[in-house]
């Protein structure tokens, strides 16, 4: 049996709505729909009465709660228990956005490991949405990323502060947007995006488009282009003349955050862990 099943059962219980508990679960509304029948399949009764904008759980529905519960948080301790060894006193799961990792986290895990050596991380590279779907569902600990969701369960924090200049390979003096060359369009979240749509008109349709720095920079230093990123990426590559800020063009102020769960039973270890972000992420700037 899925454990996803009896997850969105108890969201549909929660909501009373499938549109509500299907935009929650970041999952399509007739996936909910299967996701219950399924269930309801599997032990041969109805666990919903299916009124509009008002659904309510049956006798049945009432009763497979508390196991429901149970279960989930059973199998998260188990997988939290199972995973360690017996010397390492928890588990710790961090992950973030693409870039987040290109200009901050990537930096910063090393120290993480070094510092918190009875700590057993699991670092992954995930989506905004399934961050906080995770997050949600309390599998995973810590989010970092750019725009934070904002959801009651959830405690957000910022951490960093960079700053994105516009950088080409070209050499010549560039005026005005429409003069930039080979533009790759970076993914720095939601607010970039409406900025770079009001102070950049003009710009050429990007030449390619991509969520992570590292891969816009390669490509920039191979076969050349122009591109925004972080001031601490470009550094080396200005000083010894490989890109080239272009002056003319507004910069763009970009902060990262950090989302926790309210009820995180690992808060103590996570605020340790956060504040070695802070602290060495800083040195990156």
């Amino acid at each position: 049996m899925d454990i996803e099943l009896f997850k969105t059962f108890l969201e549909v219980k929660k909501c009373r709505h499938f549109g509500k508990a299907a935009e929650n679960l970041y999952l399509t509304q007739a996936a909910v729909s299967t996701r219950i029948r399924q269930l309801e399949s599997y032990f041969g009764v109805s666990l919903l009465e299916r009124t509009r904008n008002n659904i309510q759980l049956t006798l049945a529905g009432e009763k497979l709660v508390p196991h429901a519960e149970m279960l989930i948080n059973t199998m998260r301790v188990a997988k939290q228990e199972v995973s360690l060894s017996s010397e390492q006193i928890s588990q710790i799961s961090i992950a973030g956005t693409p870039n987040t990792w290109d200009v901050y986290v990537h930096d910063v895990i090393s120290k993480i490991y070094n510092n918190q050596p009875h700590i057993s991380l699991v670092a992954e590279i995930l989506s905004r949405e399934q961050l906080t779907r995770q997050l949600l569902e309390r599998t995973l600990d810590v989010a970092i990323l750019f725009d934070p969701p904002k959801v009651k369960e959830l405690k957000v924090h910022p951490l960093h502060m960079f700053t994105l200049i516009p950088v080409t390979t070209f050499k010549g003096k560039v005026e005005t947007p429409a003069d930039v060359k080979r533009y790759m369009m970076i993914d720095w979240g939601t607010s970039f995006i409406h900025w770079h749509a009001k102070e950049l008109k003009g710009i050429s349709i990007p030449a390619m488009r991509t969520s992570t720095a590292r891969i816009a920079l390669d490509l920039m230093l191979e076969c050349g282009g122009s591109a925004y990123l972080p001031d601490m990426l470009i550094k080396p590559f200005v000083e010894k003349g490989l890109l080239h800020v272009m002056e003319n063009l507004p910069v763009f102020e970009r902060e990262i955050f950090s989302a926790i769960h309210h009820d995180n039973e690992n808060e103590e270890r996570i605020l340790e862990i956060k504040k070695l972000f802070k602290k060495y992420g800083a040195k990156n700037t």
